[in-house]
């Protein structure tokens, strides 16, 4: 009960399945405040995105994994009874020549919801996870402009925005993706290094042409390198959502914490107390990567950098309340 009146809240399930991860969130959503309350907040990696790159094919095996992790989802998503349920896939998807097999596999696991794999554009990406980053920096008075920047496996977004998305882009690297074409060493050698930084600094001015970065206020990182980065800067020797929810830290901090994860040896990072297991042989891509979007914006004066446990799945969470209040509305 709220001041008298009886809330009825929504309740929704959210899929995101990205290159390394696919994750799952089963929310209460408050429809007159938006106000989002955990009841189930799963992540496994699954690999989909594996050799997509090399091959332009999820490999067989990655999609049996992920296939099978997709029912288990469909079938936390009834027994907790969600009303409705999206699925988003993300980069390897979109890639994969073979993703038909990818999407009908999902639809027969949530055919109890009628959910289709929705493929979405970079663009849409971008917008769902700026929604879903930036509700708690307002409500902390974290001031904007943001630069929000979701790290993935194939691909990463950089969205500008204060209340709402302003602009936007995605560009193809991520930590699987340049893990495989470039990081093979353990460590990395300085040569594979170059390569991939080359890469990324492409990547950062072609999403200039879009995206203005001058008179940002505050850099925000999402999902799981960014997180992970965080939490080596932070010194947790556990993974503690609650200490790297909202972190602010230097960038010189971040960027010294980026360094020491690239430099490191894969049994090194392995031992990290926070380190997932699923992500220790990509961790030192995704470091390089954030290292060079917070070295980009350190140089133009932005020194601010947050890091956010809130990111695209809540924003899908958020669209399906929309589209469920909206149907109530109708009828």
């Amino acid at each position: 009960m709220r001041a008298g009146r009886h809330v009825r809240v929504t309740r929704v399930g959210a899929v995101d399945c990205g290159t390394n991860s696919i994750r799952l969130l089963v929310a209460d959503i408050d429809p007159h405040t938006g106000a989002l309350t955990d009841v189930l907040r799963r992540m496994e990696v699954v690999r989909l995105g594996y050799g997509v790159d090399r091959t332009g094919q999820i490999d067989p095996e990655a999609m049996r994994r992920t296939l099978a992790m997709a029912s288990e989802y469909a079938g936390q998503c009834r027994e907790l009874g969600a009303e409705q349920v999206r699925f988003v896939a993300t980069s390897a998807s979109r890639d994969a020549s073979n993703a038909d097999e990818f999407v009908t596999g999902v639809r027969e696991a949530f055919a109890h919801y009628g959910t289709t794999p929705e493929v979405v554009s970079g663009d849409e990406e971008a917008g769902l996870s700026f929604r879903g980053a930036t509700g708690d920096l307002r409500a902390a008075g974290i001031p904007g402009p943001y630069l929000v920047v979701d790290l993935g496996g194939g691909s990463t977004e950089l969205v500008r925005g204060l209340d709402t998305v302003e602009s936007g882009r995605s560009v193809d690297v991520g930590c699987v993706r340049m893990t495989e074409r470039h990081l093979r060493s353990d460590p990395p050698t300085a040569a594979e290094v170059a390569a991939a930084v080359a890469d990324v600094e492409a990547a950062i001015e072609l999403a200039r042409e879009r995206v203005e970065l001058d008179g940002v206020q505050t850099l925000v990182g999402l999902a799981g390198s960014v997180t992970t980065v965080t939490a080596h800067a932070l010194g947790l020797t556990s993974y503690q959502p609650e200490r790297i929810h909202l972190a602010e830290l230097s960038s010189e901090a971040v960027l010294r914490a980026c360094e020491e994860l690239l430099e490191m040896t894969r049994d090194e990072r392995a031992a990290l107390g926070f380190m997932h297991p699923g992500r220790v042989d990509v961790i030192g891509a995704g470091a390089l990567v954030w290292r060079e979007v917070v070295q980009r914006m350190a140089d133009l004066g932005v020194d601010r950098v947050v890091t956010s446990e809130h990111d695209i799945l809540d924003g899908i969470a958020l669209s399906v309340a929309d589209a469920v209040e909206s149907g109530r509305n109708r009828t």
